[in-house]
């Protein structure tokens, strides 16, 4: 919501409130408190709501039929204007409610100027957010629904393709590159269910609410939430107008949402380095260099690793703004739109291109696997094989951690150390050669084929099963 609070139409050229003050609202007011600037997005969902608030005005019999009719063809004479791009803009809108009344007013005349009767530009603006949240964060979880297709194509692609895994950036265990591209999906699965249990708090008409405390006129909050298509209406004015946590949720799992992303463009900034050789990007999804002839650049990976700040400062400066408002409306409540409107915004072209990258990009398996064989990746299963024959866990890995430090210091292969070692011998020795420890991650969730292949199945009927959601969510 753009001004304050008010309750009567305007004529054009006036403020909303100009019956109350003798003069005209200066050019620096004026200029400092607009919100046309950025909320001219919501035109759909104001005149959504106006068209319910005129039927529940019918409804309550606070006007003739007649009148709604006219209110209601021009309303729909504004959404034309506005779908192709006809409608006219004057120096006064302060915002998109102001504008479309004083155009609804200009068309319908008197009975235009009782559309904003009961209501309130602070219950109007709240409701017409809302609406848009309802939209458009759907739209988001559909876009990581299909990023989260395309890791589980290009998982199953991937087959028996390994690569190091990795704790504290350091090689640590072989694991399925099928496996590492699913932990990412289901990461993303619960970016997904955090939308979707954040659009049932955005659920809630406010329309009705008034400025901040309802009305004396007959209305029907009840009415209007069910024609808007909301699940309940409110149950406090004051809180219906005066609150915006559900702008904070939704900033909270997009910035969420962003942070996948960016740990996501971390590897891959990493993984097509030459460095590591892991992946190459395709040339559609990969910038060069205005200077270096030789350069392929990650610059989408790059930016979502960088936007992800962004997206968290959408939600520490909404946070900062919301501490310490009184109940009820506050101006303040203004700074609610930019925010969320750059977070999906942001977010929306993120999952895209991440999309696009992932689909193209080409693995180089023999850089992976030559990566993922060193003799140290066996380490663990070198201890596990001498704790499944009786060895204390801690010995164990005191045995093989003194054969390792050995083989680093030049002493031998760890393959040679391990056949020579009275407590190991060649049978566990045969553990150290390429390709054997990532075939024995056995256990539930785990990195090895067997379970990997459990997985895909359980990924896909999760994906299967969000699809569907946010499909239902559609509204």
């Amino acid at each position: 919501m753009s001004a304050g609070d008010g309750e009567q139409g305007a004529d054009q050229g006036r403020a909303l409130w100009h019956g109350r003050f003798e003069g005209g609202p200066a050019a620096e007011l004026m200029a400092y408190t607009e919100s046309l600037s950025f909320d001219r997005r919501l035109w759909p969902d104001d005149i959504a709501g106006s068209v319910a608030h005129v039927h529940g005005l019918a409804h309550s019999q606070i006007i003739s039929e007649v009148e709604r009719d006219s209110v209601l063809a021009a309303l729909q004479t504004v959404h034309d204007e506005m779908s192709r791009g006809a409608f006219q803009f004057l120096a006064g809108d302060e915002d998109i409610h102001t504008a479309i009344e004083r155009r609804v007013t200009e068309l319908a005349g008197p009975a235009g100027a009782k559309l904003h009767t009961g209501r309130s530009r602070n219950d109007q603006s709240a409701t017409d957010v809302r609406l848009w949240m309802k939209r458009e964060l759907v739209a988001v979880a559909v876009r990581i629904v299909d990023l989260q297709d395309v890791l589980l194509q290009r998982a199953v692609e991937a087959g028996p393709v390994y690569l190091p895994g990795y704790t504290h950036l350091q090689r640590a265990q072989p694991v399925l590159l099928a496996h590492h591209l699913l932990a990412h999906g289901w990461a993303l699965a619960r970016d997904v269910e955090r939308i979707l249990d954040a659009l049932d708090r955005v659920d809630v008409s406010p329309l009705g609410a008034g400025a901040l405390a309802g009305s004396s006129l007959p209305l029907d909050p009840d009415y209007t939430a069910d024609r808007l298509g909301f699940a309940a209406r409110f149950e406090n004015s004051l809180d219906a107008v005066g609150s915006r946590d559900h702008v904070a949720e939704a900033l909270f799992a997009l910035a969420v949402v962003g942070i996948n992303l960016s740990r996501i463009g971390e590897e891959f900034v990493l993984w097509t380095s030459e460095e590591f050789g892991f992946a190459k990007l395709d040339d559609g999804y990969a910038t060069g260099s205005s200077m270096l002839p030789q350069k392929k650049n990650p610059d989408i990976a790059e930016l979502a690793r960088g936007k992800a700040g962004r997206l968290i400062g959408d939600l520490t400066g909404f946070l900062a703004t919301m501490k310490g408002l009184p109940l009820s409306y506050n101006r303040d409540y203004q700074e609610d739109k930019e925010p969320l409107f750059d977070a999906v915004d942001q977010i929306s072209l993120a999952l895209g291109a991440m999309r696009g990258m992932i689909a193209t990009v080409s693995w180089v398996p023999n850089r992976m696997q030559a990566a993922a064989d060193s003799e140290t990746g066996s380490a663990t299963d070198l201890a596990e094989w001498l704790v499944q024959r009786g060895t204390p866990f801690r010995d164990a890995h005191a045995v093989v951690g003194a054969l390792v430090r050995r083989h680093l210091a030049g002493e031998g292969s760890l393959a040679a150390l391990v056949s020579a070692d009275p407590a190991l011998g060649p049978d566990a020795a045969a553990l150290v050669a390429p390709g054997v420890a990532v075939q024995r991650r056995t256990t539930a969730g785990g990195a090895g084929p067997a379970a990997v292949a459990v997985q895909l199945e359980r990924f896909r009927h999760k994906v299967a099963q969000l699809r569907a959601a946010v499909t239902a969510d559609l509204r």
